[in-house]
């Protein structure tokens, strides 16, 4: 039986089987289920989840570079918070008010005779005022710096009804009247807390020390 390819010219018998190869080729790859179409597929899955993860990284860069962001906001809130709790703090703290107010006192040569809580009253039920009355004396520029000195302390402590009076009068009474003292004076000096609490006096009726 005659073999047509023999009776080809060698050139055309390598574009025949040029022709067949390039027809194995296609059937490999389209034809379902062929080893060229499966891995042709998992290229293709490999290439698309790739696309995914690519995407979701960039989209985790961008939640961290937020991250950062609202952690140096919630850092910034935390240091305003702890300032607030300085200048009006959650309990009423009153042996530090105490301890402020006699160490403005001695500083500025100001001698406080007497130290009385009152009541304590809420406020916008956001807060609660803490006052207390005092008594005190000294040298009339003295007292001015003492003022100065309980409008500049990290907590809030509020000055009023105000009432000076000789210190002439108080010379042999139940404090001492040191040389040089010009001013004695009553005045109500309030601080002020967060947390709930009974309307008591802060401490009882409690008195400073009087001051030599």
């Amino acid at each position: 039986m005659a073999n047509p390819l023999r009776d080809m010219s060698v050139i055309m018998q390598g574009l025949v089987a040029a022709a067949i190869a390039v027809v194995l080729v296609l059937f490999g790859i389209y034809l379902p289920f062929s080893p060229v179409a499966q891995e042709k597929d998992q290229y293709d899955k490999a290439v698309k989840q790739r696309t995914q993860l690519t995407q979701e990284v960039t989209q985790l860069q961008v939640y961290k570079q937020r991250f950062g962001e609202l952690r140096q906001q919630m850092d910034a809130l935390n240091k305003q918070l702890d300032t607030l709790k300085t200048i009006v703090p959650e309990e009423k703290e009153t042996d530090e008010f105490i301890r402020l107010l006699q160490g403005a006192a001695s500083s500025s040569n100001v001698s406080i005779r007497r130290l009385t809580a009152k009541s304590i009253a809420p406020k916008d039920n956001n807060y609660y005022e803490m006052p207390f009355e005092v008594q005190a004396d000294g040298p009339y520029f003295n007292v001015l710096d003492f003022f100065g000195k309980l409008s500049r302390l990290s907590r809030i402590i509020n000055v009023g009804d105000l009432e000076f009076t000789d210190p002439e009068k108080s010379k042999g009474g139940k404090y001492p009247v040191r040389p040089g003292t010009t001013v004695s004076g009553i005045f109500t000096a309030t601080t002020y807390f967060t947390k709930p609490a009974d309307a008591t006096p802060a401490s009882g009726g409690a008195k400073a020390g009087v001051k030599k």
